[in-house]
C-alpha cells in the first residue's frame, strides 16, 4: 500500500491487490490483516459524510446522539481536520446534524424520511422497522378492484381485477411524514396469505415469499414523481388547507418482482416539506 497526501491535506492510499470497502473504519486485505481505513482520493469528505448519513438513515444514530469528535473522526478515517469539517458541513447543510455547544455535533431532529424500499433494505440490514422516534398508525387492509392504469400495467392486471391494498401512515415524533400504500396481486397473496389479514405483519412479504417459493424477490427502480395531493392524502398527513386548494406533493413508486412475474406495487406519498434521500 502506498500512502500519499491528497489535495485536502489528508492521506489517501493506492491499493495494490488489496480490498477496500466504503462505510467501514477498517477493512481486511487479502492476507486477512486489518488495515486502517483510507478515504478515496479526492472524495475524503464525501465518503466521511456518506458513512454518517447512512448510519442516520439506518437508525443507528438517533436524534440527539453525538457524533465522534473531529479528532476521533480524523483518526478513524485517517483524514485531515479540514476534510472532517467539510464532511460535517455537508451533513449540516442537509439538515441531518447540528452543532450543540459543548456536546459537539449531534444528530438533528430531521424531516428526512426514507422510501418504502429503503425501509425494507434497512430491516434486512439491521432488523429495525422504524427509525428512532418513528411510528405508524392508520393501518388498513382491503380487497378492492384496481382501475389505476399505472398499477394495472405494473402488476399485469386487467382493469377491474381484485388486489389486496395495505395502507399505513408513518409519523416522526407524532408528526405525519408519509402515507405508504402497497398493492398485491392474487398470485402474491396466494403465497403470502398474511397480506390479506387486517393486522400488522411481523415479517416482510419478500422474506416470506422467498422462504416459501425459493425465488428471490427483486426491488425494481424507484421513481420520484410529483402531483397534487388528494383530499384523503391531505387528511392522512394532517395538512389543513382551504377547500379546493392545490397542494403539490412528492411521491415514489417501486415494483417488486421474482424471476417470473411482478409481485407488488408500493407507493409512498410524502408530506410537504419532507426530505427524501435518493438511494444509490
Amino acid at each position: 500500500m502506498k500512502v500519499h497526501e491528497d489535495r485536502g491535506g489528508g492521506k489517501r492510499c493506492t491499493l495494490e491487490g488489496e480490498s477496500c470497502t466504503f462505510g467501514m473504519y477498517s477493512v481486511p486485505d487479502k492476507s486477512g490483516e486489518v488495515v486502517a481505513y483510507k478515504a478515496p482520493a479526492g472524495k475524503g469528505y464525501a465518503d466521511v459524510a456518506a458513512y454518517f448519513r447512512e448510519r442516520i438513515k439506518d437508525g443507528d444514530l438517533a436524534p440527539g446522539d453525538a457524533l465522534p469528535t473531529v479528532t476521533e473522526i480524523r483518526n478513524q478515517f485517517d483524514v485531515a481536520a479540514k476534510t472532517v469539517s467539510r464532511a460535517l458541513g455537508v451533513l449540516k447543510g442537509e439538515g441531518l446534524v447540528t452543532s450543540r455547544g459543548a456536546l459537539g455535533t449531534v444528530v438533528a431532529q430531521s424531516s428526512v424520511v426514507i422510501t418504502g424500499g429503503d425501509r425494507l433494505a434497512r430491516m434486512a440490514k439491521n432488523g429495525k422497522r422504524y427509525a428512532p422516534g418513528e411510528t405508524s398508525d392508520g393501518h388498513r387492509v382491503m380487497r378492492r378492484s384496481v382501475a389505476d392504469p399505472e398499477i394495472c400495467e405494473a402488476l399485469e392486471l386487467e382493469p377491474g381485477d381484485e388486489a389486496i391494498i395495505r395502507i399505513r401512515v408513518f409519523k416522526q415524533d407524532g408528526r405525519p411524514t408519509s402515507v405508504g400504500v402497497s398493492v398485491y396481486p392474487p398470485h402474491t397473496v396466494a403465497v403470502v396469505p398474511e397480506l390479506a389479514e387486517d393486522v400488522r405483519m411481523v415479517d416482510q412479504f419478500d422474506k416470506l415469499y422467498t422462504e416459501r417459493t425459493g425465488r428471490a424477490v427483486v426491488k425494481g427502480q424507484t421513481y420520484f414523481q410529483g402531483r397534487h395531493a388528494s383530499q384523503d392524502e391531505l387528511d392522512a398527513l394532517g395538512v389543513e388547507v382551504p377547500p379546493h386548494a392545490a397542494v403539490p406533493i412528492t411521491y415514489t413508486t417501486v415494483v417488486f418482482h421474482d424471476s417470473e412475474k411482478p409481485l407488488g406495487y408500493w407507493e409512498d406519498v410524502y408530506a410537504p416539506g419532507t426530505k427524501v434521500p435518493k438511494s444509490d
